[in-house]
């Protein structure tokens, strides 16, 4: 764990493995495939030719050669149909054959490309639907680092009607900093001058008042202090009856930094992942912004980001995969890794 989507070069990715989008005859050919045999030099075609091709949904493992990854995992998608000739089964098995060939070789980190949806015509909203599915799958028994690589993401779109219901969300409920703001800030500019132009004797007499306000000590005031992240995410952990393998996990987290937390009551974590943890805890929209609060963020509606979180806590979906593929499409930081 966790699985990350980025937008990149599969061939530049620093990795224990990259998968090759293969053909039954692993001798090369279009797109995906034939980037990462020239990338890897004309080696991986010789190795390649010992293998015997491979079985659709099956997988097989070489050398990376010139690539800067050990191996090149080649998976054989299916042609896609029209969804009833076994695509989906065949889709799933590429993806978990490739992954137990990278845990069989002790790779710790594997890139795929979304398999079966360039030439092959795999609908590419159910291709990345059924990869991360199955990826998430199998980490929940395996500490891995995986990517979804996407190197062109005019050609990556979530269905469209979960976008268009996202954009009109956010449509209905986007601030316009600017335009919400410079009325106030007039207002505050208007109040300031009235106090510039107030009396002296008018602000002599509020100073005491401000001098008499400090009488707590600083030592009762730190007394007083809230339960931190840290200690609130472990006690809606327990309150969940969750394991903290199993919480880390769906938050897409990865079991160093989960130590880390646990180990501080006072660390402070990034936003994405305080919202990680909510989604994973399945907290309510009003328990997530309490949660946010104690490591020291809030949610906006000046921030598009944070706009689509609301969208599916409102909507109760706590797929904290489905949620990333949304942000991919908006072009926001995703949660977790």
């Amino acid at each position: 764990m966790p699985l990350q989507i980025i937008r990149q070069d599969i061939t530049k990715m620093e990795v224990d493995a990259i998968v090759n989008a293969a053909n039954t005859s692993l001798l090369g050919g279009g797109g995906v495939d034939g980037c990462i045999h020239r990338g890897a030099g004309r080696e991986l075609l010789e190795e390649c030719k010992t293998l015997g091709g491979c079985e659709t949904g099956d997988a097989k493992i070489t050398k990376g050669y010139k690539l800067p990854c050990k191996y090149v995992i080649h998976a054989v998608g299916p042609r896609y149909k029209d969804g009833k000739h076994n695509e989906e089964a065949l889709l799933k098995s590429c993806y978990r054959n490739s992954l137990l060939l990278a845990k069989e070789n002790n790779c710790e980190s594997v890139a795929f490309p979304l398999i079966s949806s360039g030439i092959y015509g795999y609908p590419k909203a159910e291709a990345l639907k059924v990869a991360t599915n199955t990826i998430c799958e199998f980490l929940k028994d395996s500490d891995m680092m995986v990517y979804i690589v996407i190197f062109d993401k005019d050609a990556y779109r979530i269905s469209g009607k979960l976008f268009s219901d996202i954009q009109e969300y956010i449509d209905d409920n986007y601030v316009d900093i600017y335009t919400k703001r410079y009325p106030e800030t007039r207002r505050r500019m208007s109040i300031n001058e009235d106090r510039e132009c107030a009396p002296m004797a008018t602000m002599v007499t509020k100073a005491p008042l401000m001098k008499s306000s400090f009488n707590a000590s600083i030592e009762d005031v730190l007394e007083q202090i809230d339960e931190s992240f840290s200690e609130m995410l472990l006690r809606k952990i327990d309150e969940k009856g969750m394991k903290d393998s199993e919480c880390y996990k769906k938050a897409n987290i990865d079991r160093k930094l989960f130590s880390k937390i646990r180990s501080d009551k006072h660390y402070k974590p990034s936003k994405s992942t305080a919202i990680a943890f909510a989604i994973a805890l399945e907290l309510p929209l009003d328990e997530t912004k309490d949660m946010l609060m104690k490591a020291g963020f809030a949610l906006s509606h000046s921030s598009k980001f944070d706009l689509i979180i609301e969208y599916f806590i409102s909507n109760n979906n706590y797929n904290i995969f489905e949620i990333n593929e949304a942000l991919f499409a908006f072009d926001q930081n995703l949660l977790g890794a």
